[in-house]
C-alpha cells in the first residue's frame, strides 16, 4: 500500500478509483498511467498492470479533498454493440479520457444488490463519479463506458450530473443472439448471470411468470435481457429526450462511422473540435477490433455475424419471433427514439 497522502492521490488522475469497500466506507486507488488506462480493454484487474501501487482513502477523506472535476459523459450499452470501439475512438489526449468499465461502479451495483440502501448507494455513487471525473489535462472531458450491469443505476448517474450527456448503444436483436450463440457455453452462462442481475435490479417486467423463467432456453434468456435493457433505454429517452440522451445501434455506427462520430461530438458539446473527427477516422479507429486493436473492419464483423447466423439460424429465428411477440404484448418498440443519426 502506498504511503502517499490522500490529497496528493486525489489530485493525480493517474490514481484510478478502482474499488469501493462498503464495510469501511473507503475507496481503493491504483496508480495506472494514462497510456495503460487507454490501452486496457477494460479497467479490470485482468487488464491492468500487475500489482500497481495501491492507496486506500475513506470517503470522508475523499469528500474533504474534493478535487476539480471535468465534464463527464456516458456510453451506456446492452453489450456486444461496439461500445468499446466508440470509447476507444473518443479517447484522445486534449479531448477526453475514456474509462472503459471501471470496477468501482460494479462494486456499487453489487452492494445495492446485497441490500445496500438506495440513499447510501446514491451518496457513494456521487463520490465515485467525482473521483472518476478527474481528467489528465485541464481541457479534457471524461467519458465513462460502464459495464452493462450498471444499468440499474444509470438514471441516477445522469441525474447526479445535469450537464452530462449519454449515448445509449445496442445491437439489433438477431445480431445480439448470434453473438451469444457463437460464444458457446460461456455466452450462454453470461446471459443467465446478466438475467439474474436484471431481476435483482427489478428491471425485468415482461409479463412472464417467475416460475416460467426456468423453462426458457438460453437464447430466450438472452432475448429477455435484451428486451429489459431496451425497455430501460426507451424510458431514459422518454425522460431526457434527445437533448441529453440519444440512441445508436452498432450497425448504423459501423455503416457511417464519421457521421456517427460527428453526432457524438455535437451531443457532448465538442462542436469546436470537429477537426479531430477526420483524423480519428484516418487513424483507423473503426478499422480495429475493440478488444485487442488488431485490424478488424465492418466487413469482418458482418462475416462473423453471418457465420453465427448460419450455424444457429433455426434457434435464432424462433427466439427472435418469440421476443417480438413478447415485445408487442408489453409495448417495447424495437426501434428506439431519438436516434443519434
Amino acid at each position: 500500500m502506498s504511503a502517499i497522502d490522500s490529497s496528493s492521490v486525489l489530485q493525480g488522475s493517474g490514481w484510478l478509483a478502482h474499488r469501493y469497500d462498503p464495510v469501511l466506507d473507503s475507496f481503493h486507488f491504483v496508480e495506472v498511467p494514462r497510456a495503460a488506462q487507454s490501452g486496457a480493454t477494460f479497467l479490470t484487474d485482468e487488464f491492468l498492470p500487475d500489482t500497481p501501487p495501491l492507496h486506500v482513502a475513506t470517503r470522508a477523506q475523499v469528500i474533504a479533498a474534493a478535487p476539480h472535476t471535468a465534464p463527464i459523459h456516458y456510453i451506456f450499452h446492452s453489450a456486444f454493440c461496439c461500445s468499446t470501439l466508440l470509447a476507444r475512438a473518443l479517447d484522445r489526449p486534449g479531448l477526453a479520457i475514456a474509462l472503459k468499465e471501471p470496477v468501482v461502479l460494479n462494486d456499487l451495483v453489487g452492494w445495492r444488490r446485497r441490500g445496500g440502501k438506495d440513499g447510501d448507494v446514491a451518496a457513494v455513487l456521487d463520490s465515485a463519479l467525482t473521483l472518476l471525473a478527474r481528467p489528465f489535462a485541464a481541457d479534457e472531458a471524461v467519458v465513462i463506458k460502464p459495464s452493462n450491469i450498471v444499468a440499474g443505476i444509470s438514471n441516477a448517474m445522469l441525474a447526479m450530473r445535469p450537464d452530462s450527456r449519454a449515448v445509449l448503444m445496442y445491437t439489433p436483436l438477431r445480431a445480439y443472439l448470434g453473438s451469444i450463440a457463437k460464444k458457446g457455453l460461456w455466452g450462454r452462462l453470461w446471459v443467465r448471470d446478466l438475467f439474474v442481475g436484471l431481476l435483482q435490479d427489478r428491471l425485468i417486467d415482461l409479463g412472464i411468470a417467475a416460475a416460467d423463467h426456468i423453462k426458457l432456453t438460453d437464447l430466450q434468456i438472452a432475448a429477455v435481457g435484451w428486451l429489459a435493457q431496451h425497455a430501460l433505454f426507451a424510458r431514459m429517452l422518454a425522460r431526457h429526450g434527445g437533448t441529453r440522451v440519444r440512441s445508436l445501434d452498432s450497425e448504423t455506427m459501423l455503416a457511417s462511422p464519421e457521421e456517427a462520430l460527428r453526432a457524438v461530438f455535437a451531443l457532448f458539446g465538442w462542436g469546436g473540435r470537429l477537426d479531430l473527427v477526420s483524423r480519428i477516422i484516418a487513424d483507423g479507429a473503426f478499422a480495429r477490433h475493440s478488444k485487442d486493436a488488431v485490424p478488424f473492419a465492418a466487413a469482418d464483423r458482418r462475416d462473423a455475424q453471418i457465420a453465427a447466423a448460419d450455424a444457429h439460424a433455426d434457434e435464432i429465428e424462433k427466439v427472435a419471433i418469440w421476443a417480438e411477440t413478447v415485445a408487442q404484448r408489453v409495448g417495447i418498440a424495437f426501434t428506439l427514439a431519438h436516434p443519434l443519426i
